[in-house]
């Protein structure tokens, strides 16, 4: 029994028609995380059917296939030959071709009608290849983030039926929060084809501190959600499995070369609450509908495709969901700002835009984090009240200032918490560690703070939050600062 369409994939239907009406032949929609994409896809393919045509539907990857077969089917689609290997669908007679882009390469193209090509902003080559040989026939691109450089030399009409702000607003997507527990230093990591060089991010990434802090996050903020973690590479995956798992926290694993059936079984563990996090090198960003309520983005990254499709995981609806959960490491909210913040409304042609002397559009303030300490929560920007701690920052006129000494007056003293005196405790130490700082600096930097010694506390480094820098930078300009007095004064 097929599904009913919702009125975003009615609307992007009917964009479809109107561009080939128009005399497009490549156009791309764009299909958010949530939109229902398969379901599109079938309503697509049996519009075509039911005219006598013959349609093929590629996907990026041989793990796909199966899927992709199993989801037609579901919506009536039956008909159906498979190229990849020796597949036992294979059959060339069939109406229906699904078929993996490695196999492509190797076999002659189908001869079909229409081609829809999933996960297009891939750019895989046999594809644009085969656009060049069969011109007459439509091609349709499908991509949740169709942004890549120079994709609007292959499509030449970009539809938007709708975007991951409007699923949200709509209640197709869950709402989610944000935050931004530490900030990884990148300095030293290079940039190759548009983002971090891998080899290095992960050397920056995979330190004791880094990754003892995602899991005592995780346990002090992740309400013990069903949570996705994406990592660098496999051995940064596996410091944070390991990590995990000494905390006592159920944990999976999955990289590129875990075999189906373990996959099967980690997210039927999964599902089942028996697994509460699964770490992952970034083969999780798509075909995955499984229940997560929490993410951990401990791979920081430049690419808008790549933020948008990891946190795409978390966004599905669940029952019993009332939001997602974020765990930002690598502070590529606050560089990129929300996910519902990337919007592009034309495809990039690698070549600068017409009419370069028009005035360029006004660029998306970025979200904040609140300054709070020991908060962390990513605000958006020209918000100034935090939705989780209730701090705001009171705002006072400019005052004019003289010089002389300061002495301590009536009213309240500001009450820590053990928390957060433990994290700014961890925070030195981390100085201590990765600076090259005395403990005893780290004591009485501390008893500077808070008026006692750090008794009680654990030794453990964690790099320190936004709070503890300021305060370490303010101290070492203030004692800058004094050097330069008494020099002043001695030259004097």
């Amino acid at each position: 029994m097929t599904r009913q369409l919702y009125d975003h994939q009615h609307a992007a239907i009917e964009l479809l028609r109107t561009s080939l009406r128009n005399g497009h032949t490549r156009p791309m929609l764009m299909a958010p995380t949530g939109f229902g994409k398969t379901l599109t896809a079938a309503q697509i393919i049996r519009n075509a059917l039911n005219r006598g045509k013959k349609v093929a539907f590629t996907v990026p990857s041989i793990s796909l296939i199966d899927q992709t077969v199993e989801e037609f089917g579901a919506e009536g689609i039956t008909e159906i030959g498979v190229m990849q290997a020796d597949h036992p669908l294979t059959d060339a007679s069939k109406p229906v071709q699904v078929c993996s882009v490695q196999s492509l390469v190797k076999r002659q193209f189908p001869w079909v009608d229409l081609v829809l090509n999933d996960e297009a902003h891939e750019m895989h080559k046999v594809i644009f290849r085969w656009m060049a040989e069969r011109q007459s026939i439509p091609f349709i691109g499908l991509s949740a983030t169709p942004w890549s450089k120079g994709l609007g030399r292959y499509y030449d009409d970009l539809l938007i039926a709708a975007t991951t702000k409007d699923l949200i607003e709509r209640g197709y997507l869950s709402k989610f929060r944000v935050f931004a527990p530490s900030h990884p230093d990148l300095k030293g990591v290079h940039t190759v084809g548009g983002d971090y060089h891998e080899g290095e991010l992960a050397a920056a990434m995979d330190k004791p501190q880094l990754v003892a802090d995602v899991v005592s996050t995780w346990m002090r903020l992740g309400e013990n959600r069903p949570t996705f973690c994406f990592a660098v590479n496999r051995a940064h995956a596996r410091s944070l499995e390991a990590e995990f798992q000494h905390a006592g926290i159920t944990t999976g694993y999955i990289d590129a070369y875990t075999e189906r059936e373990d996959r099967n079984r980690i997210g039927q563990a999964f599902n089942a609450g028996r697994v509460k996090v699964v770490v992952n090198v970034g083969v999780l960003t798509r075909g995955i509908d499984w229940d997560v309520r929490c993410l951990i983005l401990a791979r920081p990254t430049k690419s808008e495709k790549l933020f948008v499709q990891i946190v795409g995981r978390a966004l599905r609806t669940a029952e019993g969901k009332e939001d997602a959960l974020i765990l930002d490491h690598s502070d590529t909210t606050l560089k990129l700002g929300f996910v519902t913040d990337i919007h592009h409304e034309h495809l990039d042609t690698g070549k600068p835009e017409e009419g370069s002397s028009a005035r360029p559009a006004k660029k998306q303030k970025l979200p904040t984090e609140c300054p709070a300490a020991g908060c962390s929560y990513v605000k958006p920007a020209g918000v100034h009240k935090c939705a989780a701690c209730g701090f705001e920052p009171v705002y006072r006129k400019a005052v004019e200032t003289v010089d002389g000494e300061l002495h301590q007056v009536g009213g309240k003293t500001r009450t820590y918490t053990q928390a957060e005196k433990q994290r700014f405790w961890s925070g030195l130490l981390w100085y201590v560690e990765q600076k090259g700082k005395s403990e005893g600096w780290a004591a009485h930097s501390y008893k500077d703070r808070f008026g006692v010694w750090p008794r009680g506390l654990s030794a453990r480094p964690v790099e320190p939050d936004i709070q503890c820098r300021h305060w370490v930078k303010s101290r070492a300009i203030a004692f800058a600062k004094g050097m330069e007095k008494r020099e002043h004064a001695n030259a004097a």
